[in-house]
């Protein structure tokens, strides 16, 4: 073990599984073997201990594993194993042996029978299990979560040639659907139902109006009323209650006191009858007309609706009438009409959801100190869930412990609970060991907990466990929140497992599990980086097939990387199908994939393929030919970009400046110079070309190193009264530069004054690095210079040349030159760069003084920056400083160029 306990340290954040938007936070420690420690374990443990010292009597009969001692739960993490494996004991006397038999030969799958039912006819026949209405209930309620098999020994008990469905068995059934909110397959059942009226053995009517009552659509089931009324049927007692009580539910007031009045009539009117009436009248707000309701009914103890009084419980609790509520508890408890037992179930239930948890919880201690008072498991379960909601686990663990010395038989909520509580008090390695043995006790962990776990896993840097985990969680039929499998894709995306991830994307999307949109983008993008693309492509099919619309970031990561990939036909594809969907590609994306197709071999037919495919979307759109135009420029296919241009005109579309503009770039930058001349022609003919087309045409003559032709075109903008614009100049001053033709240069700076162009500092700067080489431009500049009508900014221009040329001296301080070159143009980093460099041929001091002010004015130092401190040092034979400086240049990252590395 590490010397440092708390080298690996975490904070995990936990949302209480079964509770709404409540977490917990704990530090954890993580020894070598995976025990998770805490110092907020042990108080909650001691309860345990205790437990388990002075009750070891009762314990044994509970437990099969010895008393857990005290010095075990001092130290929890020294052996979960037995922690575990007594409340894995507990867990085991839930279990009904005959009716796990039966659903486990309802899972059966096998491949070799003729069909998987002949395998559960011959499985559950020999049980030699006899059926009645009460053992085919017990059975739907032993596992009524677990919805397919229920629905299978349903089907099953009804070919049994001694067995008639019932209409308890049937409402049973139809609960469970309703449970699991599964109204559409209850609809289905009821439309076979109807379908198939000859085979059955059971009241038809009936089950038709319980069927969709119980599914809330009371109109039908009046309407199927009202026929059997016309035809002389009439409903049983079960099928008038389920009908009142859903028109009840659904706020019918009307229609539930014409239905209670034939309930009335026909004599059924009982405890479930006031049950309901009750209810209505809370729903309604009516409460003291339910308090007199009951009153009138507590000397009649055979119809007295125990249930109903607790509806009235929670009308109270929730309206804050706390108070109240108790003094009705102690008079119909002395009336005689109701059991201690429920009555303080009732209370607590109600206490619980309105919020008092404390009320409650004291509540029930003094009721069992005092009246050796004993919920059920439900009222347990209840209080529980709302104290881990509140993080309350002391007292958690109290009740938790009552219930095992109690023997209460635990259920599904109640495990649950349990591993809730061992992952609040930070006891990691007890919740593992128990959710691995889940089918040994028939445990289905609730989803937030199986979340943490994964959570857990992932955090502790266990990918490969918690990706095994989920892949067999998957398997039987349960998947993780989105949250929980964005976070265990993104853990393996990081660590490069790309081939697990997808497995689990596609093994979730084949069974319509759809991933949050994060997740799954993250993926996409992953493998479009590792040249995956094809991959990433399945994906998105198979969410596509899935109706799930990838969003607009998805289309676009794929689009690129078919586009990187060199496949611009399905990038092509994928760019009309992002448009289908309702989105707007940006012009970058719609430039990249029409760009990428004119880079294919003899890419004519694709090119025209997709032009013609986007106009039947988009319609004939000057936006969209203006697209393929600078598509095509861009892949220098000039004659490309020409077809489209000559399309516009064959359907009669009068191409705008933009589209000219287009054209004319892209014959610009595909080299077709006379063709560009020509296209500039034609659009003076056709009217007075814009300032963006000259401008336009002269940047793109000098990019093409066309000098004279650009001057050419500027004096023809000029001539038509258009003001070059300042890229005009600086391209044009960089190429005069380029091609050493200084007098061009400095004409251009001298018209560039004269029509109110200012200095740039991209063209001061480009005087400042040429002057520094020679002295050519100053020599330009004298031959050049008219002192009779020189500027004063052309003067001070003159003398930063001179200063820079080496004509004047220049070893005064940094500020001064610093200040004469700001008062001629803006600085930027390349300026002070250009003054550095000139201070450290004299003045290598001032040059490091000006380093420091440059950088007190935010200015990033670069690479040119270091490497002309360093380069100035050195031969200036200051080595030892230049060392440190080239240590400190390295260590940002920059490497000192040829010329320095001569000195190094």
């Amino acid at each position: 073990m590490s010397k440092n306990p708390f080298k690996n340290h975490y904070h995990i954040h936990y949302v209480c599984p079964f509770i709404f938007n409540s977490s917990f936070s704990y530090h954890i420690m993580r020894t070598p073997t995976r025990k998770y420690i805490t110092n907020k374990t042990t108080p909650f443990v001691s309860s345990l201990c205790f437990f388990y010292n002075s009750n070891s009597s009762s314990s044994k009969q509970i437990l099969t594993n010895p008393p857990v001692s005290k010095s075990l739960f001092e130290n929890p993490s020294s052996d979960s194993k037995e922690i575990a494996g007594s409340f894995r004991d507990w867990f085991r006397t839930s279990k009904n042996q005959t009716f796990e038999r039966i659903f486990k030969i309802l899972s059966i799958r096998s491949d070799d029978a003729a069909s998987p039912k002949d395998d559960n006819d011959w499985g559950l026949g020999q049980l030699d299990i006899k059926l009645t209405e009460s053992f085919v209930l017990e059975v739907l309620n032993y596992k009524k979560h677990d919805v397919l098999n229920c629905l299978r020994f349903f089907d099953w008990c009804g070919r049994q040639p001694y067995f008639n469905h019932t209409n308890a068995t049937c409402l049973a059934l139809f609960k469970i659907l309703g449970r699991s909110k599964l109204q559409s397959l209850m609809l289905d059942l009821l439309d076979n139902f109807k379908k198939q009226r000859n085979m059955h053995r059971i009241r038809f009517n009936d089950m038709l109006v319980i069927g969709y009552a119980l599914t809330r659509k009371v109109d039908i089931a009046l309407k199927v009323f009202g026929k059997m009324r016309f035809h002389g049927l009439d409903l049983d007692n079960v099928g008038y209650h389920i009908l009142l009580n859903s028109l009840v539910e659904e706020g019918c007031y009307d229609a539930s006191n014409v239905v209670l009045e034939q309930i009335r009539r026909r004599g059924y009117e009982d405890k479930f009858t006031h049950g309901i009436m009750i209810k209505s009248l809370c729903k309604q707000g009516h409460f003291e007309d339910a308090e007199e309701y009951l009153r009138g009914l507590s000397s009649r103890i055979d119809v007295f609706p125990h249930y109903a009084f607790g509806i009235l419980m929670d009308a109270l609790c929730n309206n804050g009438r706390f108070s109240h509520g108790t003094m009705l508890i102690h008079e119909f408890e002395e009336m005689g009409v109701l059991p201690m037992q429920e009555a303080c179930g009732f209370w607590i239930k109600s206490l619980v959801l309105a919020g008092k948890s404390e009320t409650a919880y004291e509540f029930l201690k003094d009721k069992k100190s005092v009246e050796g008072y004993i919920p059920d498991v439900f009222r347990y379960n209840i209080l529980i869930l709302r104290l881990l909601k509140e993080n309350r686990l002391k007292e958690v663990c109290d009740l938790l412990l009552d219930m095992k010395e109690s023997q209460i038989v635990p259920d599904k909520v109640t495990m649950n609970a349990v591993l809730c509580f061992f992952c609040k008090a930070g006891m990691m390695d007890v919740v593992v060991d128990l959710y691995e043995d889940k089918a040994e006790f028939g445990l289905t962990p609730h989803g937030l907990v199986f979340n943490f776990v994964m959570n857990t896993l992932c955090g502790d840097g266990s990918i490969d466990e918690a990706y095994e985990m989920l892949k067999n969680s998957m398997k039987e039929g349960y998947f993780p929140g989105k949250r929980t499998f964005s976070i265990l894709a993104d853990a393996l995306c990081r660590e490069g497992k790309l081939d697990k991830v997808k497995d689990i994307i596609m093994f979730a999307l084949k069974r319509k599990f759809i991933p949050a949109t994060s997740a799954y983008e993250k993926f996409i993008r992953a493998l479009c980086r590792s040249e995956r693309v094809q991959d990433g492509y399945l994906i998105h099919e198979e969410l596509n097939r899935l109706n799930n619309t990838p969003s607009e970031s998805t289309y676009s990561y794929l689009i690129c990387g078919f586009n990187r990939a060199r496949r611009d036909d399905l990038a092509a594809r994928l760019l009309i199908e992002m448009q289908e969907k309702g989105y707007k590609p940006s012009d970058k994306l719609f430039k990249y994939v029409v760009h990428g197709i004119c880079e294919m071999d003899n890419p004519e037919k694709t090119f025209l393929h997709l032009l013609e495919l986007q106009c039947s979307v988009k319609g004939y759109d000057q936006r969209i030919f203006g697209y393929f135009i600078c598509g095509a420029g861009l892949a220098h296919r000039a004659d490309l970009g020409r077809g489209v241009y000559d399309m516009m005109l064959r359907i009669g579309i009068v191409p705008n400046v933009i589209s000219d503009l287009l054209m004319l770039r892209c014959y610009l930058i595909s080299g077709k110079i006379a063709d560009a001349v020509n296209f500039f022609d034609d659009i003076k003919r056709r009217g007075m070309p814009g300032k963006k087309v000259y401008n336009n045409m002269v940047i793109g003559l000098c990019k093409a190193k066309k000098l004279d032709f650009a001057l050419a075109v500027l004096e023809q903008a000029k001539d038509d009264g258009i003001v070059p614009s300042l890229c005009c100049y600086e391209e044009l001053i960089k190429l005069c530069f380029s091609g050493t033709k200084y007098d061009e240069a400095v004409l251009l700076i001298k018209e560039m004054e004269k029509i109110g162009r200012s200095i740039s500092s991209f063209v001061g700067n480009t005087l400042l690095l040429n002057s520094l080489h020679n002295d050519n431009l100053h020599k330009a500049w004298l031959r050049l210079r008219d002192p009779s009508n020189e500027t004063p900014s052309s003067a001070m221009l003159g003398q930063v040349i001179a200063v820079f040329s080496g004509h004047i001296n220049s070893d005064g301080k940094a500020e001064d030159l610093e200040e004469l070159v700001q008062k001629c143009f803006p600085l930027d980093r390349y300026s002070y760069n250009m003054i550095m460099r000139k201070l450290s041929i004299n003045n290598i001091d001032e040059a490091c003084r000006l380093f420091k002010c440059m950088c007190q004015k935010g200015y990033q130092p670069n690479r040119w920056t270091y490497d002309i401190i360093v380069h100035g040092l050195y031969k200036h034979g200051r080595t030892n400083e230049a060392k440190l400086w080239a240590d400190e240049m390295l260590r940002r990252g920059y490497v000192p160029t040829e010329c320095t590395q001569v000195y190094i």
